[in-house]
């Protein structure tokens, strides 16, 4: 079998030939040329066609956000992202995994750094899943904002047929009697964008996400989302107590589980116990979690990602009486494995593809 080709593309001779070295490691890739700027990258993708690209942000004339996103445009091809561990930098990174990079890599201390070897198992691990990716999906499932007016015309068509005492329910407080919970791994920044936008602000339910991504990185996640939706969204802090009509992200590298607070309240906790399958956050710790709490209507989410995390959780849960399960299609998924394990263990209600999940949560939500 021929090598995966690969371009890499970094503003400084030193970290081309580090990155260079470091997938050469492994006799599946091969480094088909490197690229000292955007729009070189994008003069080598076109002519190269490589099966994946490294892309750092900062560099001169185009830089990697605008490179990315013109790739994207005109020849779809995986694209990993070098990132520098900084708030700047880990907001740059949620742009250019909305624009359509598979996932990222930070680098440790700068843009010129031995400690990138430190780093050389997850890059490959992440180049060996870029490469099995079909970034044409970004295509099919365009980003918005807000939520559509054709969601919020079958939301209040479903409000107006419940009782005035049940609206009153749908107003944000911190009585809660329904949460949804939603796990979600490489490609989830994206999908989170595309659902969590749509989720109108009055739902009377708080949302709790395990997103995979390390420290800070979640951070950005929330403040994004929290820009593009009406939904509060915020990066969960120990001892929250959950509020309707807000979203919550665990913290890159601590564990979040939900937890009774009194009647009709629940507070988050946050553990650093050790990762659960090489995660921390986990999905599943979230959604065992959430098997005590059986007076709540719980609506399960499981999107794109590795692995198989979150499927035993929502196996337990829909056998402990979970309201609604709900996994993404393979159709829209980025990399189908945390929702095919789920679907294959027979408890899916609803396989849905990601520009629908929003929809469906808001109906199982307000109708419950």
């Amino acid at each position: 079998m021929q090598p995966y080709g690969v371009l890499v593309v970094d503003d400084s001779v030193f970290m081309r030939k580090i990155i260079t070295d470091l997938i050469s490691e492994d006799p599946q890739f091969q480094v088909v040329a490197t690229a000292k700027n955007g729009k070189e990258a994008l003069e080598l993708v076109k002519k190269l066609k490589p099966n994946v690209v490294t892309m750092d942000i900062e560099m001169p004339e185009m830089n990697g956000l605008d490179a990315l996103k013109a790739i994207m445009s005109e020849l779809p091809t995986p694209v990993v992202m070098l990132s520098s561990l900084t708030q700047d930098g880990a907001r740059e990174t949620i742009t250019a995994l909305e624009r359509g990079a598979v996932d990222f890599i930070g680098k440790p201390s700068g843009s010129i750094s031995l400690d990138l070897h430190k780093v050389k198992t997850a890059l490959l691990e992440k180049l060996h899943i870029a490469v099995k990716t079909n970034v044409n999906k970004f295509q099919l499932n365009p980003l918005v904002s807000k939520p559509s007016p054709r969601l919020a015309v079958a939301t209040e068509t479903v409000v107006q047929s419940i009782t005035e005492k049940q609206q009153q329910q749908l107003k944000p407080s911190s009585h809660v009697s329904q949460l949804v919970a939603i796990g979600t791994s490489t490609g989830g920044p994206r999908a989170l964008h595309q659902v969590i936008s749509q989720i109108p602000g009055h739902t009377p339910a708080p949302i709790v996400i395990v997103q995979h991504m390390p420290p800070n990185f979640t951070k950005s996640l929330a403040q994004r989302l929290d820009s593009v939706s009406e939904l509060n969204v915020l990066e969960a802090e120990n001892g929250m107590i959950l509020q309707n009509g807000t979203a919550y992200i665990a913290p890159g590298g601590y564990h979040m589980t939900i937890a009774r607070n009194g009647p009709g309240a629940y507070k988050i906790h946050l553990n650093l116990e050790d990762p659960r399958a090489g995660h921390r956050p986990s999905v599943d710790i979230l959604f065992e979690s959430l098997l005590p709490l059986k007076e709540l209507k719980r609506h399960i989410v499981l999107m794109t990602g590795m692995g198989a995390d979150g499927a035993k959780g929502m196996l337990a849960l829909k056998q402990a009486g979970a309201t609604t399960t709900i996994a993404e299609s393979e159709e829209t998924c980025i990399v189908y494995g945390m929702p095919r394990a789920a679907v294959e263990l027979n408890c899916v209600m609803h396989v849905l593809p990601q520009q629908e999940i929003a929809r469906k949560i808001s109906q199982a939500v307000i109708t419950n």
